[in-house]
C-alpha cells in the first residue's frame, strides 16, 4: 500500500513535467498570452524543483521523512488547485512555482519511505523497478493526457484532475508511514543560503533571456536579471565552499568524468525539452491541430520511448556508455534538424512522427547511459550527492534550454526569423558542445562493470 501511494505521487510528479505541453496554445488564447512568454509555465516548475530538490532531500533527513512527506505532498495538492483556478497568468506561473517547491520537497521523502520499507534485496529491486517504471509512464503519458483532457474538460483540469488523487497520497501518508523518530534541528547543519542561491540562479537568468527578446519591457530588466544571475552563481560556490555541511561539496567535482556527465545531461536536455515544445507549437499553432488531434499525434513519441527505456540497458552492456551517450547525442542531434526541416517546407503533422522516434532514441540512450555514469562509483559517502546532483541537473538543464532556445527562438524582438528554425539551431549548438564534453567520459562506467 505504501508503495501504491509513492509511486502515485511519483506519477503526478512526473506527469506534471510534461503535461502543459499540449495545453500550453489553450492557455496562452484562455489568459492572452503569447508562445515566448509561456515557457515560463514550464521552466517554472521545473526550475524550482531542481534547485530545490538536494535542499528537500536535506530536510527529510533533518526534520523527519513523513513529517516532510506530508507538507511537500500538501504543498504540491494545494498549488495544483491554485494552477487549476487561475485567472491570470501570473497567478498560474505562481502556482508553478509552488508545484516547483512541493515535489523538491515530497519526492526525496516518498523516495525514501518507500526505500526503507522494503528490506535490501529482491523485494526493494523490485519496488524500485515499480518506481522507476512509473515515473517514465508518467512523463511520456503526460503528453496523452494533457491532449484528452484539454480537449474534453479544457486546460484547468489538467491540474485538478491531480487533486482528489494527492488527497489519497496524504491519507495513505499520514496512517501507514512509520512516524518520525526525534531529530536534531540545529539550523547550522541545513545549507539554506545555498538551496537559495542555486533557485535564483536559474530563475534570474531564465526571466534574464525571456524579458531580453519581449518588446515593451525596459532595457535595464535584461541585464539586471542576467547579471544577478551570475552574481548568485558564484554567490553559490562561495557559500558551498564556507559552508559546514553544503549542500554540493565543490570535492565533487574533483571526478571529471562525473561531472562530464552531469554537463552533458545539462545540455541533452535541454535539447530534449525544446523539442517538446517545439511539436506542441507546430502541430498547434502552425498547422491547426486540436489538443485531441495534438496529442494523439504525439504517441509514437511515447510508446518509442517506453520501448527504447527497456532496450537500452542491453545496449549499456553490449556498447559501454560513452559509445550509447554519443549516439543519443547524435540522434537528438537529427531529430532537431528533421524539426527545422518540417518547419521550413511547412510540411504535415506525419512529417514529424521520424523526429519523434528520433528524440525517443535519443532521450533513451542518451538520459538513461548519463544517469549510469552520473553515479558510477560512488560510495556510501557521496551517492546522494551524485543522484541529487544528477537529478538536478536534468531538471535545471531542461528548464534552462528552453529558457535559450524557446526563449530567444519566439521572441517578438526575432519576428522576421523563423522560430523554429532559430530554436533547433541554438539546441543543436547545445548538444555539439555536448558531444565535446562526452568524449572525456570512460568508455565503460563502473556501476556496468559491476553488474556484469
Amino acid at each position: 500500500m505504501i508503495l501504491c501511494a509513492m509511486s502515485m505521487l511519483q506519477f503526478f510528479i512526473a506527469v506534471d513535467v510534461t503535461v502543459v505541453n499540449i495545453a500550453l496554445p489553450s492557455i496562452g488564447a484562455d489568459l492572452g498570452v503569447d508562445a515566448h512568454s509561456l515557457t515560463w509555465v514550464v521552466v517554472g516548475y521545473t526550475i524550482t524543483g531542481g534547485g530545490l530538490l538536494m535542499l528537500g532531500g536535506r530536510l527529510s533527513d533533518l526534520l523527519g521523512r513523513r513529517r516532510m512527506l506530508l507538507v511537500g505532498t500538501a504543498l504540491f495538492g494545494a498549488s495544483s488547485l491554485l494552477a487549476g483556478l487561475a485567472q491570470s497568468f501570473e497567478i498560474l506561473v505562481l502556482a508553478r512555482l509552488l508545484q516547483g517547491a512541493g515535489e523538491a520537497i515530497a519526492l526525496p521523502a516518498a523516495m525514501a519511505s518507500m526505500v526503507l520499507t522494503f528490506p535490501e534485496g529482491p523485494r526493494r529491486s523490485r519496488a524500485l523497478s515499480v518506481w522507476a517504471a512509473v515515473a517514465s509512464c508518467g512523463l511520456v503519458l503526460g503528453f496523452v493526457l494533457s491532449g484528452i483532457v484539454t480537449a474534453h474538460l479544457g486546460w484547468r483540469w489538467i491540474f485538478l484532475i491531480s487533486v482528489p488523487f494527492i488527497l489519497v497520497v496524504l491519507l495513505a501518508a499520514f496512517f501507514l508511514v512509520e512516524r518520525d523518530r526525534p531529530v536534531s534541528r540545529g539550523s547550522a547543519l541545513l545549507d539554506v543560503p545555498g538551496a537559495l542561491l542555486l533557485t535564483a540562479c536559474p530563475l534570474l537568468f531564465t526571466l534574464g533571456v525571456v524579458e531580453a527578446g519581449e518588446r515593451g519591457t525596459p532595457l535595464w530588466v535584461a541585464p539586471a536579471a542576467l547579471a544577478g544571475a551570475t552574481l548568485a552563481g558564484i554567490g553559490f560556490v562561495l557559500v558551498e565552499a564556507r559552508s559546514r555541511n553544503p549542500l554540493l561539496p565543490l570535492r565533487f567535482f574533483t571526478n571529471r568524468a562525473r561531472v562530464a556527465a552531469n554537463v552533458t545531461t545539462m545540455l541533452l536536455s535541454g535539447a530534449l525539452s525544446t523539442s517538446f515544445l517545439l511539436f506542441t507549437f507546430y502541430l498547434q499553432d502552425r498547422l491547426g491541430i486540436g489538443p485531441m488531434g495534438a496529442g494523439m499525434t504525439m504517441l509514437p513519441l511515447a510508446v518509442a520511448l517506453i520501448a527504447f527505456t527497456m532496450l537500452v540497458p542491453r545496449l549499456l552492456a553490449r556498447w559501454g556508455v560513452r559509445t550509447c551517450v554519443l549516439a543519443g547525442l547524435a540522434l537528438t542531434a537529427a531529430a532537431l534538424a528533421v524539426i527545422a526541416v518540417v518547419s521550413v517546407l511547412g510540411a504535415g503533422a506525419v512529417a514529424m512522427v521520424p523526429a519523434m522516434l528520433l528524440i525517443a532514441a535519443g532521450m533513451g540512450l542518451g538520459l538513461v547511459g548519463l544517469q549510469y555514469q552520473a553515479v558510477s562509483g560512488v560510495t556510501d559517502d557521496d551517492a546522494g550527492t551524485a543522484s541529487g546532483v544528477q537529478r538536478a541537473a536534468d531538471q535545471l538543464g531542461g528548464s534552462a534550454g528552453v529558457a535559450v532556445c524557446v526563449g530567444i527562438g519566439f521572441a517578438p524582438a526575432l519576428h522576421a526569423a523563423d522560430p523554429f528554425l532559430v530554436a533547433t539551431v541554438l539546441a543543436g549548438g547545445g548538444l555539439g558542445i555536448g558531444m565535446l564534453v562526452a568524449r572525456r567520459m570512460p568508455a565503460r562506467a563502473t556501476v556496468l562493470a559491476r553488474e556484469g
